[in-house]
């Protein structure tokens, strides 16, 4: 990953994505671009051409608010890649961020025991996890990472029905999530770039951060299992959130959780 230019990967990939006829321009001729050639995308924004080489060249990296929101607006950026675009220009790196989960959450989780849960962290790694989270997958496990499990191991192919999607998703919220900046983060995406599916989907420079969503499982042993996924952030404990799977009361996937165990 080139975490050292990525506000000019990121605006020249967006660029790339948006059509001249949804900008409202005219298209004349053939074209060399898919998407915006650099002067237009200057123009819509407001700003020179010059400006918008630097800024994509990686030679001007602190663009003001109201340069970012006009960018944001000609690209047709949605929220949450509006987030990302700020914090690429001017949020500060994060700190070290805590990778021990503290005994109350530990805790915590391990009282769920009709819920899945796990904790990880900005960079995807699971730092703790309860019993019926590593039975429902060993994906889960702490010292794992999440994203390259999903890349790498071919057991994550057969647990997710929706695989090709859920594994999409989630380059698309490291991307939201992780720190470019952070060396382990970069290492991370160094070594995941040599599969051509995580090539792929990097490439895009989607944005979208971990939701609360409807998860589909199909399970080794007690077969297809429908869990609704929750996200808590942990106070305190910059970075790290609380994963956990619910299923409806009563619904057979409550069923085929209490049979993990």
């Amino acid at each position: 990953m080139k975490g050292e230019n990525a506000l000019g990967d990121f605006l020249r990939a967006r660029r790339g994505r948006v059509r001249p006829d949804e900008a409202g321009l005219t298209s004349f001729g053939r074209r060399r671009v898919p998407g915006l050639r650099r002067d237009e995308l200057a123009h819509l924004a407001g700003v020179s051409q010059h400006y918008l080489t630097r800024l994509e060249q990686g030679k001007d990296r602190n663009p003001s608010p109201q340069v970012l929101n006009a960018l944001a607006s000609a690209l047709r950026l949605t929220p949450d890649e509006r987030a990302h675009l700020t914090a690429l220009a001017d949020a500060p790196p994060h700190g070290v961020e805590p990778t021990v989960v503290s005994d109350a959450v530990q805790q915590l989780i391990d009282s769920w025991s009709q819920t899945p849960a796990y904790v990880r962290d900005r960079r995807f790694d699971v730092l703790a996890a309860n019993k019926l989270a590593m039975a429902l997958s060993p994906l889960y496990t702490p010292g794992q990472n999440l994203v390259r499990g999903m890349f790498l191991d071919p057991a994550a192919r057969a647990l997710f029905p929706d695989w090709r999607q859920i594994a999409a998703q989630s380059a698309a919220a490291l991307r939201a999530e992780a720190d470019p900046r952070d060396p382990a983060t970069a290492e991370l995406i160094s070594s995941l770039l040599t599969d051509s599916l995580f090539r792929d989907s990097w490439s895009l420079h989607d944005v979208r951060p971990t939701r609360d969503e409807v998860k589909r499982f199909n399970h080794p042993v007690v077969g297809p299992l429908t869990l609704r996924r929750e996200t808590l952030a942990i106070a305190g404990a910059e970075g790290q959130v609380i994963i956990a799977y619910q299923a409806a009361p009563g619904a057979p996937a409550a069923q085929a959780l209490a049979r993990l165990l």
